[in-house]
């Protein structure tokens, strides 16, 4: 009986520190901390945060990242194939000659081959296996140094040389280009059993200060390059019109 009583007494004490417990939570939900839409908003509560604003410090520290666009990351050079001489008369060195020929601008699995284009004529493939940048803010300006690497590999007909590579390096904001500059960078390949690294840098990148980090550097090869178009009017002669009386 002594145990029941005691038991009672700690069950009690139990209940009345929940009470207490509860009666003191409902006291302080508002203070706006425990507000579940029930009490009054504590005025004193600092607001909600808003949307993230770039700071100056932000943008000064702001370099944008450079990219190779898709199909400029490789270039090929190639070299033209000699045509057999044919011999006035022969139709058998003709017929042979056609042949061959055809056989030259049809690849392994039968489709025709560009013969400006043909795997077998590859002198030197080149390609780009990286790209950095570097960027520093002055006087409303932003100056980038834009550095690819890559390498080039001898081709089946590998010749030692200088390889001529046309490097694009440009800067756009949304559709509006603010720098482009092909360069024409020249590598020395001297060994036909390795590949020669080479590292170009294009250290005249000069575009405005951004507002926002939305610029866009790219950097590849670019071999669609417009030709200088002929004056089709050289070597014409104007046509005089008829004296007249």
């Amino acid at each position: 009986m002594a145990f029941y009583s005691v038991d009672r007494r700690f069950v009690a004490g139990l209940a009345l520190a929940g009470f207490m417990l509860a009666v003191a939570g409902c006291q302080s939900s508002d203070n706006g901390i425990l507000n579940l839409g029930f009490g009054k908003k504590d005025p004193t509560a600092p607001p909600p945060p808003q949307d993230p604003k770039i700071l100056a410090s932000q943008l000064q520290a702001y370099c944008p990242k450079v990219t190779l666009r898709d199909g400029t990351a490789y270039f090929n050079t190639y070299a033209r194939g000699a045509k057999p001489k044919k011999k006035k008369g022969d139709a058998a060195a003709d017929a042979q000659a056609t042949a061959e020929a055809a056989a030259a601008q049809t690849g392994p699995n039968g489709q025709p081959v560009d013969p400006d284009h043909d795997p077998s004529k590859i002198i030197y493939q080149a390609s780009i296996s990286d790209v950095t940048r570097d960027c520093t803010h002055a006087n409303g300006q932003l100056s980038m140094k834009i550095a690819v690497a890559g390498k080039v590999v001898p081709g089946p007909m590998f010749a030692p040389g200088t390889v001529t590579m046309p490097i694009r390096i440009a800067v756009q904001h949304g559709n509006d280009v603010l720098y482009s500059q092909l360069h024409q960078y020249q590598v020395q390949v001297t060994d036909p059993s390795a590949a020669t690294q080479f590292v170009f840098t294009d250290a005249n990148v000069v575009v405005p200060e951004p507002t926002a980090k939305d610029y866009q550097a790219y950097a590849g090869y670019d071999e669609n390059t417009p030709a200088a178009s002929a004056d089709k009017s050289k070597g014409k002669r104007k046509k005089r019109a008829p004296a007249t009386n």
